[in-house]
This record gives C-alpha cells, structure tokens and sequence, in this order.
C-alpha cells in the first residue's frame, strides 16, 4: 500500500497548469491540478463527467458561457460534454479533478 499526500511537490508552475494524476482504476481518474497566475483560458469539452474541489486558492471558470467564482474548498460538478474554461487563477491554486469516463479510463 502507497501513501501520497496531496501537498508534496504542490509548487506553482511559473505558467500554466501542472496535472498530476494519483490515480487511474477502471473508469475513474483522480488527478491533482496546481495552478499560475499566469495561465491561458482553454476551452475543454470533455466526453467524462468531471468533478472538481478548488482545494487552496481562488479561481474563475466559464462554464457553458456563466461565469463561475471558486474560492477554497468550494467544488463544482462538470457533466460531460458542458464547455468550461478556467479564466483566471491566484498564484498555486491546487485542485483535485475526479474524472468519471464512460469506459476504462484511457492509459497515459
């Protein structure tokens, strides 16, 4: 049995966004996603339900053209096939992202 914590190498990239996955079992994917200041918006239209816990920090998300303000320890349920992009982040926001994908989650 493995132990990890979720705050080890949690450092803010200079820009951008780091994904760190800490799990994959079957269909489920359990990633961590720390967050710059200095980050682009990306449009993403996922094929898997995604649900998401801003674990330290503030961030803005546009899901589906609303605008949504996370602050920590606020979470937030993204259906498959919703359009979301984070807009804006502070400076290490750390995140935990549980992936739920139709089938066995794909390797990589």
């Amino acid at each position: 049995m493995k132990v990890g914590n979720l705050f080890t190498d949690a450092a803010s990239p200079l820009a951008g966004e780091r994904f760190d996955i800490l799990l994959r079992h079957k269909n489920l994917v359990v990633e961590r996603i720390v967050s710059s200041a200095a980050i682009a918006a990306q449009d993403y239209v996922q094929t898997q339900d995604e649900w998401v816990l801003l674990v330290q920090g503030e961030a803005e998300l546009l899901v589906a053209g609303e605008s949504v303000s996370l602050k920590a320890g606020d979470h937030l349920f993204l259906p498959a096939g919703v359009p979301h992009s984070v807009v804006r982040t502070s400076p290490g926001a750390l995140w935990l992202a549980v992936h739920l994908h139709p089938e066995a989650a794909p390797a990589g």
